[in-house]
């Protein structure tokens, strides 16, 4: 068996970037496993900052202020992974890193139950016009009024896109004593009693709340629009804790100013400043009842300790075993390992007879596969090898050589 606190490079010498200030679990993920050479920084970096600091990293962690482009990529001459510690990955270029047979990973359940959590609480605040209420108190007006202020019980959520968050959502909701609708563009399962509906037109017009989780694709961008919106239930409520560029800012503010819509509260916009302190603007500014975050949907402290858990696990395993299950770019498999042997991994493009030329240009050389494992996507295949651990060197030093090979490390 392998020992597992080697490498076949010096741990030391692995260079590990963690940017926009990742949860301490993940530092200590690695420091504890004798990564020494770990860096980390509090804020995203720009195209050219990034470009200027990821020539000799290996793994690079990110959340989603940090863009990872073609250039990006280009200049990481060393670079093995990346962790999105986040739930979502659009924004690293991952065609630009499957050809680069970098490993894309992130964290899509982590912090499930902080979005979830927090539209409940939003949900609350909003139909109970408290936004409103705290700031006339703070202004030094009593308004003790009952008008326009209901419970959540015997109302109607409708969700739309009824994935982890969405469903645990919907959990959440009926222990309250909501009627839970949803639509998705998948056939899903519902829990408890929520059951699904044809259109979207049918969702929004039923909806005492409307709760958005969707990704960003170009068939979600401004999904809630001028047109849908003159559809939603009158003095409804919407609530978008997925993505900016799902909703029409500039129609929802008009749907609230004419009282169409009666609150909202909106945590992603089209638009995010970079840093803290940079100024921000917003068509919902101003109005009434209306709550405003700044993308905080899973930022509790279970939340991010969850995430730094989940995506430095899964580079670590990538890392020190191969194991590339989680990834959008590298084709998931796991080979458990093989006491004597060293371990190669090869990333090639996924042309026909690259495994027969592997295994030709291994034998010739009387260099024997005790251990062998190919899996294959659309652009690339990921093939794991251990061998004598006696011929590693010269495996590798073969391997580079096949035609179609797009990247080769020696593990162990």
């Amino acid at each position: 068996m392998p020992d597992k606190n080697k490498t076949s490079y010096p741990k030391e010498k692995i260079n590990i970037l963690f940017l926009e200030n990742i949860s301490d679990t993940a530092v200590k993920h690695f420091t504890a496993t004798g990564y020494s050479n770990v860096k980390k920084l509090s804020g995203a970096l720009s195209e050219e900052q990034l470009i200027s600091e990821i020539k000799n990293v290996h793994l690079l962690g990110i959340r989603s202020k940090t863009k990872i482009t073609q250039k990006v990529l280009d200049a990481a001459e060393k670079l093995q992974a990346i962790g999105c510690f986040c739930i979502g990955t659009n924004q690293v270029d991952l065609k630009a890193a499957t050809k680069k047979g970098v490993a894309v990973f992130n964290a899509p359940y982590s912090n499930t139950r902080s979005v979830a959590e927090l539209v409940i609480g939003s949900a609350i605040m909003l139909i109970r016009k408290i936004i409103d209420k705290n700031n006339a108190a703070h202004k030094g007006v009593w308004m003790k009024d009952a008008t326009g202020s209901y419970e959540l019980r015997g109302k109607t959520l409708g969700i739309i896109g009824y994935g982890n968050i969405g469903s645990q959502l919907s959990v959440l909701a009926e222990s309250l004593g909501m009627k839970v609708i949803f639509y998705d563009t998948e056939t899903k399962l519902p829990l408890g009693n929520a059951s699904s509906v044809k259109s979207l037109k049918e969702l929004v017009s039923k909806g005492d709340v409307i709760s958005l989780h969707v990704p960003e694709l170009p068939s979600t961008k401004n999904m809630i629009n001028k047109a849908l919106l003159k559809n939603f239930k009158k003095g409804s409520i919407l609530i978008n804790y997925a993505r900016g560029e799902v909703v029409e800012l500039e129609a929802l503010a008009k749907a609230l100013s004419d009282g169409h819509l009666t609150g909202a509260a909106i945590d992603v916009f089209p638009w995010e400043p970079e840093k803290n302190g940079d100024t921000f603007t917003t068509p919902l500014q101003g109005l009434s009842n209306v709550i405003l975050t700044p993308h905080i949907g899973g930022s509790t402290q279970e939340a991010q300790a969850n995430i730094g858990e989940d995506v430095s696990s899964k580079l670590f395993n990538y890392l020190e075993k191969g194991v590339s299950f989680g990834s959008h770019t590298i084709p998931a498999l796991s080979l458990p390992p093989q006491e004597g042997t060293h371990r190669i991994l090869h990333i090639h493009n996924n042309v026909p007879g690259v495994l027969s030329e592997i295994n030709t240009t291994l034998s010739k050389h009387k260099i024997n596969i005790l251990g062998q494992y190919l899996k294959t996507n659309d652009a690339i295949g990921y093939v794991v090898l251990d061998v004598d651990k006696n011929l590693s060197k010269e495996a590798v030093e073969l391997l580079k050589k096949v035609k179609a090979t797009i990247k080769v490390r020696r593990l162990y």
